[in-house]
């Protein structure tokens, strides 16, 4: 459970994605962020027992596939996880007396959450509510959009840089080229059919395309343009171009060294020690352009940068 500065830093990160799509304020259009410690901070044990529990079924409950899954697989379940659900109705609840809010959004998976708070507002106040999901996102190959080889695809600048998501665009299969530019885009729709129509190397430039109006979205025109210069320096004149994420050591660590494995993972290239020793392994990892095998190798930066690799695709600066 998360401590009330997580929770607050992770606030202002959500805000900062959020400004870049919606206009906050007070019209009547405006977007409006609450925090559900408002309410749920307020909460007594037996209040919330007698008024809200008895509109829930245990039986019902365990039937949701977020729970019967775990239970099928003798996954363990905490008595804080199997109430999620029911705390979600009550945010949908107080919502809906708070700001009138009539529609609640979510993933496929959310599903079950929902149409508990939907019931729960019609229990208790009589009122017609709704929800909405959309399908959980995939590659052409069934892998999770939300995920990659190195971890998820976030929206904050500090967690993913702009030149990395604007990668993730461009690495995009050809088979999933024209969906995403219908989802992640506000391309016309006859501007994506025409580009659609692109085949062999001319595919390349749609992707690019593609990851140029993702990013913009994401993170604006400036960093799009940056991380597509930043990309054509790397691969053409492979250079270690400005815009690659960059690690900056101290003067102890560039005399003395780093292990690489903790270097792949301080850089972002890679999610764990394990997932790097594993890379290394497979011949995956580079510096400078050249292949690294040894598994337990000390790094030192005693000069001009290193550039440091991941597969093809994926660089980053050590200073």
């Amino acid at each position: 459970m998360l401590t009330d500065d997580q929770i607050a830093s992770n606030i202002e990160g959500i805000r900062k994605v959020f400004d870049r799509l919606l206009v906050f304020g007070d019209g009547p259009t405006d977007a409006v962020m609450v925090n559900n410690a408002n309410w749920l901070d307020n909460i007594r044990w037996i209040d919330m027992l007698r008024d809200v529990g008895k509109h829930f079924s245990v039986n019902r409950m365990l039937s949701f596939d977020s729970v019967k899954s775990r239970l099928e697989k003798q996954e363990n379940l905490s008595f804080l996880e199997f109430n999620y659900m029911i705390l979600q109705a009550f945010d949908f609840l107080e919502l809906s007396r708070r700001t009138g809010c009539r529609l609640q959004m979510g993933g496929a998976d959310q599903w079950g959450n929902i149409i508990n708070g939907i019931e729960l507002v019609r229990r208790t106040e009589g009122q017609e509510v709704f929800g909405m999901t959309a399908p959980l996102l995939t590659t052409s190959s069934g892998v999770k959009m939300g995920k990659t080889a190195a971890g998820a695809v976030w929206l904050n600048e500090d967690r993913l840089s702009p030149y990395d998501y604007w990668q993730f665009w461009r690495n995009t299969e050809d088979a999933d080229v024209v969906r995403f530019l219908k989802l992640f885009t506000d391309l016309p729709m006859d501007e994506i059919e025409r580009l659609g129509r692109a085949e062999g190397a001319e595919l390349n430039a749609v992707k690019e395309r593609l990851a140029h109006e993702a990013t913009c979205l994401a993170h604006g025109g400036d960093s799009a343009r940056e991380a597509a210069a930043t990309a054509r320096q790397t691969f053409e004149h492979g250079e270690a171009a400005q815009g690659l994420p960059t690690l900056q050591l101290d003067d102890e660590e560039r005399s003395a060294g780093v292990a690489l494995v903790d270097l792949l993972v301080r850089t972002g290239l890679s999610s764990s020690k394990s997932e790097a020793r594993r890379a290394i392994a497979g011949r995956g990892v580079r510096i400078d352009g050249e292949v690294v095998e040894d598994l337990d190798l000390v790094v030192s930066v005693q000069t001009s940068p290193l550039r440091l690799s991941l597969g093809r695709k994926r660089h980053a600066v050590v200073k």
